[in-house]
């Protein structure tokens, strides 16, 4: 967070158990946590402190390496709701003088402990939230047909669960740090994926002057539109138009055959999809063919070109959200009706048509989109162009998309930058950069993608960034899901520059250019 940016007088005093000028042990935690219970102005309160010795806290597979105080913590914000936050402060010799905050994933209403332990183990003091509301009063967290879900009546907890609550545990968040290290954090960063990602562009939005440094991945900053999609998605397959697996994975493999070497490397992966030019239409069955494993019927064949099409406004044509890209079908099996029961139509019944028993078969691609906007895109979506207090705040952002992204269309950042771009009337690059990832899932490595690099070093490229003024011009990805490639490296470009192989092993980053 920026120097000089505050949150009230958040603590009145914090009584040094020692040396005045002497950081806080993680031992010393719940001593730490009581010498905060003079609370200021924000109303926060800490709920819990636990000392964690390293190597004993499991979340989600990932243990903590470093010993640290854990503090649990509420905010209260409008309408008697609260933001419960989670800040664990590594010991003094493991921390790296930086604080990040984490965002969430999908409908939230939990604390993403696994995202705040990994970072822990890199040095920074850590805080999460659960977006401003619980999931164990929202259906654990799940949308699903005909489920009431109170956060989507409320309208501050709505505004919280994207908009507003990474802002609001931010300051005190911050704030503890500096009393716990007795010195301010020397920068502060955002890193969030998926509903984590619009959270990113939230920030940037509406709170520029929040952090030094943005990571937003899979961004669905387009919310209501990308819930639309889902719905689109999920129609279109209905019936004889559904794809199976088998069909998914055929278009798949044909597109590989057709324009894997475009990058200079057979990989089974698309460098850069937009280049390929396939045409779905020459799998199509003949007349007397039936097996979705080796051709597809003729609905089958039109399901697959409306995904790639994208919805569109039945008044205008207007597209409503971009379609898939070749390469990605393989990936598709979520958007044939599971992401649609998940988020499209809980949001319809619960927001839209306040209605339990509304049937998202009646929805008018054309009125009801105007419904969605006004009441739900207005409250949820992240998609001005008008950064500009983004760019004066001297921030980067940096933004990544996988190209086989099973929910979100990998498109849409690409659409969305453009718009930056015109709105500033050209280039963005000394301040906000888009990575695209070939073979890239949804936050991480693709299922059917094993040979493609997992974990993306974006938070490390945008410390550089703000840290030296040295612009990431490649970004380094590592871990594939195949065991056998457990060394492989991968270069990831700036877009609309791409990777090309200019010889040398193909499982070395260092064996690749980015080029446009």
């Amino acid at each position: 967070m920026r120097t000089g940016v505050v949150f009230g007088s958040l603590f009145a005093i914090a009584v040094y158990a020692s040396d005045f000028n002497a950081s806080w042990k993680v031992e010393d935690c719940s001593k730490f946590a009581s010498s905060l219970q003079g609370i200021g102005d924000a109303g926060a309160t800490i709920l819990n402190a636990t000392h964690i010795p390293a190597n004993t806290f499991n979340a989600s597979g990932t243990f903590n390496a470093v010993p640290a105080c854990r503090l649990i913590g509420r905010i209260p914000y409008a309408r008697n709701n609260s933001v419960v936050f989670e800040l664990w402060l590594p010991e003094t010799g493991d921390y790296n003088g930086r604080f990040l905050a984490v965002g969430n994933g999908g409908m939230a209403g939990t604390i993403a402990t696994n995202d705040v332990v990994r970072n822990l183990n890199k040095g920074y003091a850590v805080a999460g939230g659960n977006a401003g509301h619980l999931a164990s009063e929202n259906n654990d967290g799940s949308g699903a047909p005909g489920v009431y879900l109170p956060y989507m009546h409320d309208e501050e907890q709505v505004k919280a669960w994207i908009h507003n609550s990474i802002a609001y545990l931010t300051p005190p968040a911050t704030n503890i740090t500096s009393e716990f290290y007795h010195e301010a954090p020397r920068h502060s960063y955002y890193e969030g994926c998926s509903t984590g990602g619009a959270q990113g562009f939230a920030l940037a939005q509406f709170y520029p002057d929040l952090f030094d440094g943005i990571v937003a991945g899979c961004p669905g900053n387009w919310y209501s539109h990308l819930a639309l999609s889902f719905l689109y998605n999920a129609q279109v397959t209905q019936g004889s138009g559904f794809l199976p697996q088998a069909a998914l994975d055929l278009i798949t493999q044909a597109v590989l055959a057709k324009c894997d070497t475009i990058d200079g490397v057979e990989d089974g992966v698309l460098e850069n999809p937009l280049l390929c030019d396939f045409d779905v239409s020459l799998l199509q069955c003949r007349p007397s063919g039936t097996n979705s494993s080796t051709c597809l019927t003729p609905d089958q064949l039109s399901a697959a070109q409306r995904i790639y099409a994208g919805p569109v406004d039945s008044r205008s044509n207007a597209s409503l959200y971009p379609g898939f890209s070749a390469g990605s079908e393989t990936q598709w099996m979520l958007q044939e009706g599971t992401l649609a029961d998940a988020f499209s139509i809980p949001i319809l019944q619960n927001m839209v048509f306040h209605d339990l028993s509304y049937d998202a078969a009646a929805f008018n691609w054309g009125a009801d989109v105007d419904a969605l906007d006004e009441k739900v895109g207005a409250l949820i979506d992240e998609v001005s162009a008008d950064l500009s207090g983004l760019r004066a705040s001297g921030a980067k952002m940096l933004v990544l998309q996988g190209w086989a992204d099973p929910f979100n269309a990998a498109t849409w950042p690409i659409r969305h930058l453009r718009q930056i771009e015109d709105f500033f009337g050209g280039d963005v690059r000394d301040w906000f950069r888009l990575f695209m990832v070939p073979g890239g899932g949804h936050c991480g490595a693709a299922s059917n993608y094993p040979q493609v690099p997992g974990t993306w070093h974006a938070l490390e490229a945008v410390v550089r960034w703000v840290e030296t003024g040295s612009a990431p011009e490649e970004m380094l990805g590592t871990d594939p899901a195949d065991e056998r490639l457990a060394g492989k490296t991968s270069k990831l470009c700036p877009w609309p520059r791409t990777a090309r192989f200019r010889g040398g092993d193909p499982e070395d980053w260092d064996s690749f250019v980015c080029e446009e």
